[in-house]
């Protein structure tokens, strides 16, 4: 990975290059690498000098600390910096990052050095699949959460309630005991031990895209083997015939078959979309005569759900 590397300068701060920055520190942790190697490894990536000062400890590793460098506090108050003359790189502040994190468990702290990041940017390290287990480990300390808490993760759409983070279009939720109401749609993984989290996290978000207006909340437990569905590419579910004939339905004739499906009732299913339950056979006549297919069977009613919840796949 140190051979991958060679030179910051010339990495751009893309997702690809800041994941080689990562494992870059990430072996140096792995390896238990002296900190003195480590300040003359991250140098060397950096090419600029980079330093941990400590005077409770009387340690000082790569010189004083420059008066124009970028610093960062430990826990313990020792001070890792980075000093680069000219203009910063794209990669510079990542590297600091990971740098402080490498040096804190060199020291053997009792807590990862991510003081300024806050809850939200430990949350983000704790479901990072990329993170190490060590760096998830102090993460959740942070937090006040051991590696074997049990915890669900939650992938909301819509505000979230709890201790969460911002990843993309949408929020994480970690919870370890009553799951806190969310605004908007919400998927909510099986409970694992806490160092699982990154899992937990994509199964949320799969348990998500099942998510809908009439069923805003799903529990992946609740799922059983449906939850394989959501392996299956979505241009081949737009392939399906069943798919396909629903398609060319009328949005209130599709409303009418969601609500039979979901309630495997012709008078539940009027009430749930506020119609009169005589108006619901003529509806599932035409129904059948557009799918090819009755659905007043068992057989029917599976095959009308399956095709309603791969069409929602498709589109989520």
């Amino acid at each position: 990975m140190e051979g991958l590397l060679l030179r910051l300068s010339s990495l751009d701060a893309d997702a690809e290059n800041a994941v080689r920055v990562i494992g870059f520190f990430d072996r140096l942790i792995a390896t238990r690498t002296s900190l003195d190697a480590i300040v003359r490894k991250a140098s060397g990536l950096a090419e600029c000098p980079l330093g941990v000062s400590s005077p409770a400890r009387g340690l000082q590793v790569g010189g004083p600390t420059p008066a124009h460098a970028t610093r960062r506090e430990l826990e313990d108050g020792t001070i890792v910096w980075l000093a680069r003359a000219g203009k910063p790189l794209p990669l510079d502040d990542m590297v600091l990052e990971r740098f402080s994190i490498a040096v804190a468990l060199s020291l053997e702290l009792s807590r990862v050095p991510l003081p300024a990041l806050g809850d939200p940017a430990l949350v983000e390290l704790v479901l990072s699949d990329s993170a190490g287990e060590a760096e998830r480990s102090r993460a959740l300390h942070l937090l006040e959460l051991k590696p074997t808490t049990p915890l669900r993760v939650l992938a909301v759409k819509g505000t979230p309630t709890g201790l969460s983070a911002a990843l993309g279009p949408l929020h994480a939720v970690l919870a370890t005991n009553e799951i806190p109401d969310q605004d908007g749609e919400v998927g909510i993984s099986t409970q694992v031990p806490a160092i699982n989290a990154p899992a937990a996290w994509a199964e949320a978000r799969t348990a998500l895209r099942f998510a809908s207006v009439s069923h805003p909340a799903v529990r992946a437990d609740d799922l059983g083997s449906q939850i394989a569905l959501a392996s299956l590419p979505r241009e081949e579910i737009a392939k399906l015939p069943d798919v396909i004939a629903l398609d060319a339905l009328d949005q209130q004739l599709l409303t009418v078959l969601a609500a039979l499906a979901r309630t495997n009732s012709n008078r539940k299913a009027a009430t749930a979309i506020h119609r009169h339950h005589s108006t619901i056979p003529a509806r599932i006549a035409q129904a059948e005569t557009a799918l090819g297919f009755p659905i007043d069977t068992p057989a029917g009613r599976f095959r009308l759900h399956l095709a309603l919840v791969l069409r929602h796949l498709r589109d989520n």
